[in-house]
């Protein structure tokens, strides 16, 4: 890996301290940080050296998967740096080049930068544009950009940031990060088939009834609420995180695929899913709203009795939808989506089910037959298992069990991780590409209209359930029902 500067803006921020210093952290005692490297925090808080130090130490004593370990946690520390800067300041570019420019040559090593915007969405466009116009990413060696969600808020502020972008940086110096693509179960998805024949085998259209991808929260809106009565739902968690889920999902590889093959993939399953008219629409979406009720043997607030949040919002807390991929493979095949706060539980997980064709001289109602299903849990644990029908012989009943297969959580690598030793190297394979970003808002600009307008029913849920009686319906019209 080569020596780089990594410039981190928002160096004082939530996600600083709770994702990325323990990420860094992490990679840095695994030997996966290059030899060199000057990271630089940069903040408008009046930080010394010292203070940026003992923040990052904090962050990791508090957030880091792993045991801090005194003896090198002063190598660690050494290589940060804190620089005051303020974004709407032109002056604060130039400190900021000489900065950099100055480790740069203590350190003796080349200007490979890395730029980290873990700041506002309304900044991300004046700082590239600066970066550039005072020559802070006119290098000579390469430059990337991390850019954090959300990217845009609706189709036309995508495109417009997206041409912003471009003007300074190339699409293959643009990393887009999605955390949910650094999860380890994401990325085996796309590896998950081709080694096993067993779930090759079933991984087969013919069988298959239908896929559901869940992303459920217990939480609620939380200090989030200027941002959250905004977007939603469906702008916080369909547009991005579930969009890429199905993508990864319905990837269908007998083969090992290059990073350019899987992008390409991607964009092509994209490209097939199929757009919901608008006359269609009360029919294949859901969109609710959390109201008081109970969470974990806690009662809590309903959504518009929530700090910061107006009582007449009508802004979406719950999501869900059926999807159809009109390509040879996933046709007539209902993909389910859903999410929502306030939910029975914390889980992110997609369930294959197969078709319950059980053999002739059986009655799957009177026997206690059900459909076999494989679950992938992406969080909070890690594991594929697979449901079968097991005779109980005292009463002569099928029933349900599952055999579950998974790994020690602890030694696996958080996203963030590997995100960021992917975006050192360079590779962008787990990052969301600007065609996919593009074709996800193409897809979601219609809903995001028919929400704006009130042209859909918003429907209630108790907090603690799991989720509007709506969403149930959608699936039991077609004979299925959530798992």
């Amino acid at each position: 890996m080569q020596d780089m500067s990594f410039v981190l803006f928002g160096a004082s921020g939530d996600l600083a301290k709770r994702k990325l210093y323990p990420a860094l952290y992490n990679l840095f005692l695994e030997g996966k940080m290059p030899s060199s490297i000057s990271v630089v925090g940069l903040g408008r808080k009046p930080f010394t050296n010292e203070d940026f130090h003992a923040l990052i130490k904090e962050a990791l004593e508090t957030f880091s998967r792993t045991d801090i370990e005194p003896s090198n946690l002063k190598e660690f520390l050494d290589k940060f740096r804190y620089c005051i800067f303020d974004a709407t300041k032109q002056e604060s570019y130039k400190d900021l080049q000489d900065f950099i420019e100055s480790r740069e040559s203590e350190l003796n090593i080349p200007d490979n930068r890395l730029f980290y915007l873990s700041v506002s969405p309304k900044l991300v466009e004046l700082i590239a544009t600066n970066l550039h116009k005072n020559g802070v990413s006119q290098t000579k060696g390469w430059k990337r950009l991390i850019v954090e969600k959300p990217f845009g808020s609706d189709l036309k502020s995508a495109q417009e940031l997206n041409a912003s972008l471009k003007q300074v940086f190339d699409e293959e110096e643009i990393f887009r990060i999605d955390h949910y693509l650094g999860k380890p179960m994401v990325q085996n998805l796309e590896s998950l088939i081709r080694p096993n024949p067993i779930l090759k085998s079933l991984w087969d259209h013919q069988q298959i009834a239908n896929v559901q991808i869940t992303a459920s929260e217990t939480v609620g809106v939380g200090t989030r609420a200027s941002y959250y009565d905004h977007a939603g739902a469906i702008r916080d968690m369909v547009q991005n995180h579930l969009l890429q889920l199905v993508m990864m999902t319905a990837l269908h590889h007998p083969k090992k695929q290059s990073p350019k093959e899987i992008e390409e993939n991607k964009k092509e399953i994209m490209e097939s899913l199929r757009p919901v008219a608008k006359d269609e629409m009360a029919n294949h979406v859901i969109r609710g709203q959390y109201e008081a009720g109970e969470v974990n043997g806690e009662g809590v607030k309903a959504y518009r009795d929530e700090e910061g949040i107006e009582s007449s919002s009508n802004n979406d807390t719950f999501f869900a939808a059926r999807l159809f991929i009109d390509n040879e493979y996933w046709k007539g095949i209902p993909f389910y989506i859903r999410t929502g706060k306030r939910m029975a539980e914390k889980s992110t997980h997609i369930v294959i089910e197969f078709k319950n064709e059980a053999d002739e001289t059986d009655n799957p109602e009177e026997e206690g037959i059900v459909s076999n299903l494989l679950e992938i849990q992406i969080n909070p644990a890690e594991s594929v298992s697979l449901r079968v029908n097991i005779m109980d012989q005292t009463n002569q009943q099928f029933e349900p069990a599952f055999i579950t297969f998974s790994k020690n959580p602890s030694s696996q690598p958080e996203a963030y991780e590997r995100l960021l030793n992917d975006a050192m190297q360079g590779n962008s394979t787990y990052f969301a590409h600007w065609n996919e970003v593009e074709l996800s808002w193409k897809w979601v600009q219609p809903i995001l209209e028919a929400f704006q307008d009130d042209a859909l029913p918003l429907h209630t849920y108790p907090a603690g359930s799991e989720g509007p009686e709506a969403s149930h319906q959608l699936l039991s019209e077609d004979g299925f029902q959530w798992y």
